[in-house]
């Protein structure tokens, strides 16, 4: 189940077109979709947010009219590869983990993973499964630990 795409305008300028730093004939626009999903093992349901960026040339942008809270039909799709989306900088789709930094593997291959709008809503998210759960789960154990943890000298029982 999926809400409708909503136009996002940038939090510093206020603007919704937003100019390529590169080439300024190009330029894009911030979309953001609510997205409800259901872990596949414990059935539980949650909400995601998912935004993706919508180039085009400036003219198209300015011509289609966009503007802040905008609802347009389609949806931000995920993709997720073994091969790299940008053979120039591939590093920029890696998929890691949270914040551990860890990216995520397939028999010691990265993942890549973009998001990008189609106008089709009933356009399909293509997922990789990684493998390296191990390593994973050691880093989360790592943050666990080190998280702050209560003790006598602060406790909500002195509070009540």
């Amino acid at each position: 189940m999926n809400t409708k795409v909503v136009v996002l305008a940038d939090p510093a300028t206020k603007t919704v077109i937003n100019l390529s730093a590169n080439k300024p004939e190009w330029g894009y626009v911030r979309l953001q979709q609510l997205r409800f999903v259901a872990d596949e093992k414990s059935g539980f349901m949650r909400a995601k947010y998912v935004t993706a960026l919508l180039p085009a040339l400036v003219d198209d942008l300015q011509a289609a009219n966009f503007y802040e809270g905008q609802e347009i039909a389609g949806k931000i799709v995920v993709e997720e590869s073994l091969t790299p989306f940008n053979k120039n900088n591939p590093e920029r789709d890696l998929k890691v983990a949270g914040a551990t930094g860890i990216v995520c593997r397939v028999e010691g291959a990265p993942i890549y993973r973009r998001t990008r709008f189609s106008f089709n809503a009933n356009s399909e998210d293509t997922y990789v499964q990684h493998d390296n759960i191990s390593e994973l789960r050691a880093a989360y154990e790592t943050e666990k630990s080190s998280a702050m943890q209560p003790n006598e000298d602060f406790s909500i029982k002195e509070w009540l």
